[in-house]
């Protein structure tokens, strides 16, 4: 079931959707769809972000191992 709102956007948001639209549907009358293919995927992606963080982890590290692991990272990056 669909409802009807309102949003109010910026001008870049805009354009942008407006160029989606165009890109995915090649009429400027699709924005709804555009705009709830978006939202869709982006709130999968926080549900599968929450799902990573929340699940039984495989491996295991001591605090000692993983600020070790750290600092190399750390050291390489700055090479």
């Amino acid at each position: 079931m669909t409802k009807r709102t309102t949003i109010i956007i910026d001008e870049e948001v805009y354009k942008r959707l407006v160029e989606e639209s165009l890109k995915r549907h090649k009429t400027t009358k699709a924005l709804s769809k555009v705009v709830n293919e978006l939202l869709r995927r982006a709130l999968k992606s926080e549900v599968e972000i929450l799902n990573l963080i929340f699940s039984q982890k495989i491996a295991k590290t001591s605090a000692k191992e993983f600020e070790e692991f750290r600092r190399e990272l750390s050291r390489r990056l700055e090479s």
